[in-house]
């Protein structure tokens, strides 16, 4: 799997240095220039919709410094790695941009090798961290921290949407009937005579497909619901 990284940095020279380097090790990477643009991409994920496994963010940026860029996308819940690579060599700054969120730090100039060290092990670790999420197109979900996501836009469940989302994504392309849905998530016995599976299929429907042209929730008539793609 091709793995997204997201570089900003204003200085085009060291961008395309750092660019060319990544992409020759097999990354698929993006450049932004400013701080402004630089959030609005790491917000929004690439251009396929996919999240970005990795952010290389310089601190001295036009329009947003990237200490901003960095404690707006942690104070929004967006836990992409991020590693500062910046000529702010001084402890305080790096202490700064590690209390902000920052998972790694790095000076400029720098040792190409050594960077790409620590640019693999930062995604190396955020991916064993990731065997709590369950991923359907560009729909996530997270077990551990109880958060849903998709294109990168949080959705806000409810305790019982989740747990209903949770079981749809584990079963992903299986058609679920209203029985098993109410055993496995109200662990009740299906009463035929009430609708309150298909008045949350429909509430979460609203949250995850609303807006988005590929529907991921589907009736199948008859038999149940699934969740996949169309």
């Amino acid at each position: 799997m091709t793995h997204n990284i997201l570089v900003v940095e204003d200085e085009a020279k060291i961008a395309s240095f750092v660019q060319k380097g990544l992409s020759e090790e097999g990354y698929h990477v993006d450049w932004a220039q400013d701080g402004r643009a630089g959030l609005e991409m790491a917000l929004t994920g690439t251009a396929a919709g996919r999240p970005w496994d990795l952010i290389v963010l310089d601190i001295m940026l036009p329009d947003l410094d990237g200490l901003d860029v960095c404690r707006q996308l942690r104070a929004k819940g967006r836990q992409v790695p991020i590693i500062f690579l910046t000529a702010r060599d001084g402890v305080n700054d790096k202490v700064l941009g590690l209390d902000l969120g920052a998972d790694d730090y790095l000076t400029k100039p720098f040792a190409f090798e050594e960077f790409l060290a620590r640019c693999r092990s930062l995604i190396r670790k955020a991916e064993q961290r990731a065997d709590t999420s369950l991923r359907l197109s560009d729909l996530i979900l997270d077990t551990k921290q109880r958060r849903v996501e998709r294109a990168g836009q949080v959705i806000d469940l409810s305790t019982k949407e989740f747990a209903l989302l949770q079981f749809l994504m584990e079963n992903s392309g299986k058609v679920l009937s209203r029985m098993e849905i109410s055993e496995k998530v109200w662990d009740i016995h299906f009463d035929t005579t009430t609708n309150v599976i298909d008045v949350h299929i429909n509430r979460l429907r609203k949250k995850i497909d609303h807006g988005f042209d590929l529907k991921l929730i589907q009736t199948v008539r008859g038999s149940g619901y699934t969740l996949g793609q169309e």
